[in-house]
């Protein structure tokens, strides 16, 4: 069968200091219900750099400088290494500091809603024109304005501790156009942007190759009579450039990515389109989510980074890893939501449909929150608890003996990496990685498994959970399993029928 592929990936990590106390969901909720306390006193001084963040060695390895295998030669805390030497930009992708992330923003303003400061442009529009060029058709956009000029319920933009610039509210009465929401979105869709853009440069793909964009973030865009609508996806590849696309928004909670990729690959696979882009950008309001814990024990506070990535999906090459989409893995309305069930409905289930074991994986990528984060705030390291039930779950199929449990973890787990932003340690980071694996490297079959928490929306107390089975690509596509080509096909069949017509005729 003709399978679709991962043909790209992009990564992004966004340095967000000032919003983590300003508009992170911990600190705005603790400036309402208790202003004196001592996190909001002591936080400020719990708040890494931008070169702490680039030489942390969790986000070396979501940009790609590192592999999840040098991340596992060293020991934890990974905070605590001060001698590692960053850079900004990696092989899959870029951390982008805090006043460029805020011109991104005003960029992607499409309705004037961004005010900045003439000083903070006159500051930052070099370095836009120097990292961004390929929005240079936006650039005019990026003006000074009055700050005193301002309407009651605008949302500060804070740099460097200073207001550089405020996002308006885009209706007086309805809630879900505040400037608070409009910031949110606003956060998503730069960050969106931004990871598209990295693929683009990643893969080479020509932007009006790309047919359909899926957007998998956790926010909703909408007002009043449909307060979710969408579409940030349009969004996304109208200031990307993607001429030729359209796309829509896939909701799912942290399972959206993997809900998103399979979404893609049946589109891919189906023949409707060619090429599709899932993207997905960060959460402003899971910033120093954990905070409290982390202040608590002396440490800084580490959830201070956006996430973002985009992932390209395209008809088989012949060359990069294939997507199959007749192996996917999905936890049922009445699966259960004992962790034996669930790992049975994610792993277990959509190998038998192949005949293959749970050994036959050669890496699976979970939840790969990085353990720095969790482990601080008391949630354990949640990546080696997938593999530990993974595992497990093995040893009780007979796959493995239960003296091979330990073996198993190291040879098939990975340490996480990715920031705590919800669907973005969701399975995805590994993709980048995966497709060299899959391809140079010496893996030949991995598994992504994506899982999430639907009680969080007050609607259903159900868990969630997807997997999808990635390949080798054996150099095969359809119509070319025995060495013959499509176009040979083509010319059988029509030598064919030109042989029946002729006897037709001469009886």
């Amino acid at each position: 069968m003709n399978y679709p592929v991962f043909k790209g990936a992009g990564y992004i990590l966004v340095h967000t200091p000032d919003m983590i106390v300003r508009n992170g969901s911990t600190a705005s909720v603790e400036r309402v219900t208790n202003p004196d306390s001592e996190f909001l006193k002591e936080v400020n001084n719990h708040i890494r750099t931008y070169e702490e963040v680039v030489n942390y060695l969790p986000n070396q390895v979501y940009i790609g400088n590192k592999t999840p295998e040098e991340l596992k030669a060293y020991p934890m805390p990974w905070y605590d290494i001060k001698d590692e030497q960053g850079q900004r930009h990696g092989k899959f992708g870029q951390i982008v500091p805090q006043d460029e992330f805020i011109a991104l923003m005003k960029l992607c303003d499409a309705f004037d809603l961004v005010k900045l400061s003439e000083e903070f442009v006159a500051d930052v529009r070099p370095k836009i024109e120097e990292n961004f060029k390929e929005l240079a058709p936006l650039f005019e956009k990026l003006e000074g304005s009055d700050l005193s000029d301002n309407e009651e319920g605008f949302e500060d933009l804070v740099h460097e501790g200073k207001v550089v610039g405020f996002v308006k509210k885009a209706h007086d009465v309805d809630v879900n156009l505040n400037a608070h929401v409009i910031f949110e979105n606003l956060v998503v869709k730069a960050s969106g942007v931004v990871s598209a853009l990295e693929l683009l440069r990643n893969s080479g793909v020509n932007p009006a190759d790309i047919d359909y964009v899926v957007e998998c973030s956790e926010e909703a865009c909408g007002d009043i009579n449909q307060r979710g609508g969408g579409n940030f996806a349009k969004a996304i590849a109208e200031v990307v450039g993607l001429v030729n696309a359209t796309g829509s928004d896939l909701r799912g909670f942290c399972a959206a990515p993997t809900h998103a990729l399979i979404s893609a690959s049946s589109l891919v696979k189906a023949g409707v389109y060619k090429n599709v882009l899932v993207v997905a950008g960060g959460a402003s309001a899971k910033l120093g989510m954990n905070g409290k814990d982390h202040v608590k024990k002396g440490l800084p506070v580490l959830e201070d980074v956006l996430g973002g990535f985009a992932v390209l999906i395209s008809e088989n090459d012949g060359v990069n890893p294939v997507i199959r989409t007749d192996m996917v893995g999905k936890h049922n309305v009445g699966t259960g939501s004992s962790p034996q069930a669930v790992m049975g409905a994610l792993v277990a289930d959509p190998l038998e449909k192949a005949k293959l074991k749970i050994t036959d994986v050669d890496v699976f990528s979970v939840e790969m929150q990085n353990p720095d984060i969790t482990k601080a705030a008391g949630a354990g390291n949640v990546p080696e608890a997938n593999y530990k039930m993974i595992a497990a779950l093995a040893a009780m199929r007979g796959d493995i003996e239960k003296k091979e449990l330990k073996t198993f973890i190291e040879a098939k787990g990975l340490p996480g990496w990715a920031p705590t932003q919800g669907h973005i340690p969701s399975g995805v980071p590994y993709v980048g990685f995966l497709i060299d694996d899959l391809t140079k490297g010496d893996k030949n079959r991995a598994m992504i498994v994506g899982k999430g928490s639907l009680f969080l929306g007050r609607m259903t107390n159900l868990f969630d959970g997807v997997s999808i089975v990635v390949e080798r690509n054996s150099g095969n596509v359809e119509g070319e399993s025995a060495g013959i080509s499509k176009d040979e096909i083509r010319k059988i069949i029509a030598e064919s029928m030109r042989k029946i017509s002729q006897e037709m005729l001469e009886e």
